[in-house]
């Protein structure tokens, strides 16, 4: 009986494990993401996938966030203390430098509480500021936090820099993962759509 239940016990690990390491791939309008990648020595698995539109009908970029311990919860994909990674795929060169810059500061401002944005006004500047060229088909724009580190940025495929921190990167997911955030956007990130 007791062989029998290790036997058992065995097969559930084994179930669980091949579980974990068969992450789905899932494509939007078009663009593949993997169901996991290893970032910062660390695999990650695909916690969502969305696409942005301009107008209803441009579509702007397909992004995939990936986390260490998937969730669907808002609040634990923000302010939870692992490994995060977004990766954005641009999909039109109607996304000029200026206006991302101007967007993302406007958002990171409506997204967090006043107090966060007036004590981290020079990151989210600094944030902007790094986001020097023009988008285009096929470009990308990847964020990294790391526990202890900060939020790496990078455009374009160059490493800007890192902002210190846990409390920047938690307003940089809030916004894109906040109650402020396009509903259709957060829910596709949290895996919930």
């Amino acid at each position: 009986m007791q062989r029998i239940f290790v036997m058992v016990m065995i097969g559930v690990f084994l179930m669980a494990g091949a579980g974990q390491t068969m992450a789905q791939e899932k494509e939007i309008v078009g663009v593949k993401f993997p169901g996991q990648v290893v970032v910062e020595g660390k695999t990650l698995t695909l916690n969502g996938v969305a696409a942005r539109k301009a107008m209803g009908f441009i579509k702007v970029y397909a992004a995939g966030f990936y986390l260490e311990k998937p969730t669907k919860d808002p609040k634990e994909a923000i302010e939870s203390e692992q490994v995060k990674h977004f990766v954005f795929h641009y999909l039109t060169d109607q996304a000029t430098a200026k206006k991302l810059q101007e967007g993302f500061i406007e958002l990171m401002e409506k997204c967090n509480p006043p107090e966060l944005v007036t004590a981290h006004k020079a990151d989210i500047e600094k944030h902007a500021a790094w986001m020097d060229k023009d988008m285009a088909p096929g470009k990308t724009s990847k964020t990294t936090y790391v526990p202890g580190v900060g939020l790496i940025v990078e455009y374009q495929g160059e490493v800007k820099g890192t902002i210190p921190g846990k409390d920047y990167a938690q307003m940089y997911y809030r916004y894109n993962l906040g109650e402020k955030v396009d509903a259709g956007l957060r829910d596709g990130f949290l895996g919930l759509k």
